[in-house]
C-alpha cells in the first residue's frame, strides 16, 4: 500500500483560506494577551518612573529609595536593548529550527557511538 504524499505546491483553495483563518485568529489572540499583559505593565512601570522622579524632587527623607529605582531602570533598559538587539538580527524568526537541530544532532551523535560500540565488538 502506497501513500501518496501532498505536493506543498498543489494546495487548495481551502487549505489556503483555513490557514489564513488560522494566523489571523493567533496575530488577534497575541495581540489580546499583548495589550492584557504589557498594559498593566507599562502603568505600573509608568507609576514607579513618577514615584522615582517625585522622590528625587522632594526632601531628603526618600532618596534612600533612589539607588535601586535606578538600578530597576537600567536593568529594564538593558532587557529592552537584548530585546531589541534579538530581534534586529532574527533570533525570533525561526522558533522551530533549533529544537529540530538538536534532535538532528542526538541522532547522529547516537549513531556514531552504536557504530564505535560495532567496531570494538568487531576487534574483541
Amino acid at each position: 500500500m502506497t501513500v501518496q504524499q501532498k505536493n506543498p505546491s498543489e494546495t487548495l483553495p481551502s487549505d489556503v483560506a483555513t490557514s489564513r483563518k488560522a494566523a489571523r485568529r493567533s496575530e488577534r489572540l497575541t495581540l489580546f494577551f499583548a495589550i492584557v499583559i504589557l498594559t498593566p505593565s507599562m502603568i505600573g512601570f509608568g507609576m514607579k518612573f513618577y514615584e522615582f522622579v517625585h522622590t528625587f524632587q522632594s526632601d531628603s527623607s526618600g532618596s534612600f529609595a533612589i539607588p535601586p529605582m535606578i538600578n530597576y531602570l537600567l536593568a529594564s533598559l538593558g532587557f529592552l536593548c537584548m530585546l531589541l538587539w534579538a530581534t534586529v538580527n532574527g533570533m525570533f524568526f525561526d522558533l522551530e529550527a533549533p529544537k529540530y537541530a538538536m534532535l538532528q544532532q542526538e541522532n547522529r551523535l547516537d549513531d556514531q557511538s552504536a557504530a564505535e560500540i560495532r567496531a570494538k565488538q568487531k576487534q574483541s
